[in-house]
């Protein structure tokens, strides 16, 4: 039935390219929509002959351009994918449905090479159903029920079928390619269906280039990191038996050493791909694996389709999904050890364009995306248990760093490979002072306005409990901070950075003002109006909550990264894990421990470490939703804008940690040592 669907469905968008029945102008949106799945019924044919898998480089190399053409940068300007132009072209309303309606038939790229015939049906028949009201006079209100029984309808498949991915190691497409391919010839990086840009094919061809040994230490440690995670966080790995890996494409070789690691460990992977439709992604975020981004302003401005269908009976319908799927898997849902993250970084920094022309969400829409949020965490969390779970995540750069790749790859290698234990001896040294401390301030320098007074847990056992921990690359590799939940009540002030880039986006003089430790004010300069700018950070950092606590301050100790960075001028491009190592860095939202309050964690010492709550957290044992928000942004003042970082004790004693981006606590100077390459690599320096 699934084949004789689609059939019918081909047949039928083969008419419709030919077809004159549509007036102008909507008539050449469904011409191109017909050409498209037509050129998708062409590669589907050349993939089931496998044909495809014999394709040269070069032919290879065209597909993927004729896939993806359509919302490359250069071309985006005149594609019904780009919401402006779909407005200019259909009229408001229609041009902003008709734009949806592409970009989630792009979806079907993907599924053709998964060859999930069923997922290609639905798709092409929402094509068809929606073309059938414009062959007489369209009626706006009754395309939008279409899209909204679209999205009801399917959820029960496509949000089911998600869930099943991230559990059953059985969901093996990516798995397969890995493990059965000949990673030593790029051709193989075109059967994912993803873009493919020149950094994924040059990151595969570099990796060809490192010796053997080398592959296996960099996934040595990050397996490694994996496993000493549930060891420092007292959770049995041993109970577990599926782990989830998440990278960028490019990264296969490391990738295939690690499954044969995890599956040493006991584990074996789930690989699944970020999500491609409206009903399984989270805005324009990438949770899974993925290729290039063919255009970040196309995701972009997309991250806010799901306007078209949410409301609270689309909500309840999409959770009682996720539950009942949930409670069919619930024994491989327990066995979910957590992520196993591979990040890459070195792309030009993004900051999007703001289109008026986008679909928004209402303010009672936004409501219900945090409160679905909120209930889906829950859900996921009685499955797959916060206290029972751990992750791991490490990061490399693409060849759009530079010319000098190859020799920062070298150089990134060997900062996720530093000594922890020449890092714990001094982190200790650090934590022993800020033990003794009531709170911290935090002073900018040269032109950065941050000052910010960080409230500290009280100790009742100092000889046995401590309140920062000492981060030695376990879960969060490279090594190099130490880091706490404060006390929210008393946190006031001023955070302030001059650059910044966050969650792919970039951000120009972001500066957040605590109260009690709490939002309470926020602004940045990437646009003219403050009113945009004061949108773009409610949608990107606080994920749209009216508020978010400051659930993480933190003092980075990595000097090594940072001389990195300044060397090679990639401050701008370096990773926020890398980043949040080379300053101190306060982290909006969820606390480091969150779902995990409860269990005992001690550093290296055999201190315990109780500084896991905050009075927010604290709300789970009254009313769960209340007490997280599902997101947790570290935002990093690098070392040349920081004037001294202080403690300040009971008795109003002042220990001064940092001054002038120079560790200055005795015991510490160690970390000063790479600093000294600045001047010689000609770098000025605070």
């Amino acid at each position: 039935m699934i084949e004789e669907r689609y059939e019918l469905a081909i047949g039928r968008i083969k008419e419709m390219r030919d077809e004159k029945v549509v007036q102008p102008p909507f008539r050449e949106f469904f011409q191109k929509m017909a050409e498209f799945v037509i050129m998708l019924d062409e590669l589907k044919t050349q993939i089931e002959s496998g044909a495809y898998a014999q394709f040269k480089l070069k032919e290879l190399e065209e597909w993927n351009e004729r896939l993806y053409q359509d919302i490359l940068p250069q071309q985006y300007n005149t594609s019904y994918a780009n919401p402006s132009y779909a407005v200019e072209m259909l009229g408001e309303g229609y041009g902003q449905i008709l734009s949806f309606l592409y970009t989630e038939l792009r979806a079907a790229i993907v599924y053709v090479f998964e060859q999930k015939k069923e997922y290609l049906d639905i798709l092409f028949e929402l094509l068809i159903e929606i073309y059938n009201q414009f062959e007489e006079e369209p009626n706006l209100k009754n395309v939008k029920e279409t899209i909204y029984w679209y999205a009801s309808d399917y959820c029960d498949v496509f949000a089911a079928d998600r869930i099943c991915e991230q559990l059953d190691p059985a969901e093996s497409f990516a798995v397969d390619i890995i493990m059965n391919s000949d990673l030593n010839n790029v051709n193989y990086l075109y059967q994912f269906g993803e873009y493919i840009s020149h950094n994924e094919l040059q990151t595969a061809r570099h990796l060809m280039e490192l010796d053997e040994t080398v592959i296996q230490k960099m996934a040595d440690v990050y397996t490694e990191g994996y496993r000493i995670g549930f060891i420092n966080t007292g959770k049995d790995l041993s109970k577990k038996s599926i782990v989830n890996i998440r990278y960028v494409l490019g990264f296969e070789k490391v990738v295939k050493k690690a499954i044969e690691n995890f599956e040493k460990m006991g584990l074996k992977p789930v690989i699944y791909r970020s999500g491609v439709s409206v009903l399984t992604k989270r805005q324009h975020l990438k949770i899974g694996y993925y290729g290039a981004i063919a255009n970040k302003q196309y995701e972009y401005d997309h991250r806010n389709d799901q306007a078209l269908f949410l409301d609270k009976k689309f909500m309840e319908r999409k959770l009682e999904v996720i539950q009942t799927t949930y409670e069919h898997h619930k024994e491989q849902a327990a066995q979910f050890a957590g992520p196993a993250c591979i990040d890459m970084f070195g792309e030009e920094p993004f900051s999007p364009g703001q289109k008026e022309e986008v679909i928004r969400l209402t303010d009672r829409q936004e409501e219900l995306a945090l409160q679905f949020d909120s209930r889906q965490s829950q859900i996921t969390n009685q499955y797959i248990r916060g206290d029972e779970r751990s992750f791991t995540i490490i990061a490399y750069p693409v060849p759009d760093i530079g010319e000098q790749y190859d020799e920062i790859f070298d150089e990134i290698i060997r900062i996720n490979t530093l000594d922890a234990k020449t890092y714990e001896k001094v982190q200790q040294t650090l934590i022993d002072a800020l033990d003794q401390g009531e709170y911290v301030h935090i002073l900018g320098a040269d032109g950065n306005k941050t000052d910010l007074k960080i409230q500290l847990h009280p100790l009742h056992d100092p000889n046995k409990e401590t309140i920062f921990e000492n981060c030695v690359a376990d879960v969060n590799i490279p090594v190099g901070e130490v880091f706490t939940s404060p006390v929210l009540e008393g946190t006031n002030g001023v955070l302030h950075v001059s650059k910044v880039y966050l969650n792919e986006l970039q951000y120009q003089d972001l500066e957040i003002t605590f109260a009690n430790g709490m939002i309470a004010d926020y602004n940045c300069r990437n646009f003219e109006r403050e009113l945009e700018n004061k949108e773009y950070i409610r949608d990107n950092i606080l994920y749209k909550h009216p508020t978010l606590p400051l659930g993480e301050f933190a003092i980075g100790t990595n000097t090594t990264a940072y001389v990195a960075a300044k060397k090679y001028g990639i401050e701008e491009k370096m990773p926020i894990l890398i980043a949040e190592k080379m300053g101190p860095h306060f982290a909006v939202g969820d606390t480091c421990y969150s779902w995990s309050e409860d269990i005992k964690v001690y550093n290296p010492n055999g201190k315990e470490i109780v500084a896991k709550d905050n009075s927010i957290s604290a709300l789970r044992k009254e009313d769960v939703s209340k007490a997280y928000f599902h997101c947790h942004t570290d935002i990093t003042i690098p070392y040349e804008e920081l004037k001294s970082i202080t403690v300040v004790t009971k008795n109003g004693e002042e220990i001064l940690l940092l001054e002038n981006g120079r560790f200055v606590l005795e015991g510490t100077e160690i970390l000063n040592e790479p600093l000294k390459n600045l001047d010689k690599y000609g770098i000025v320096n605070a």
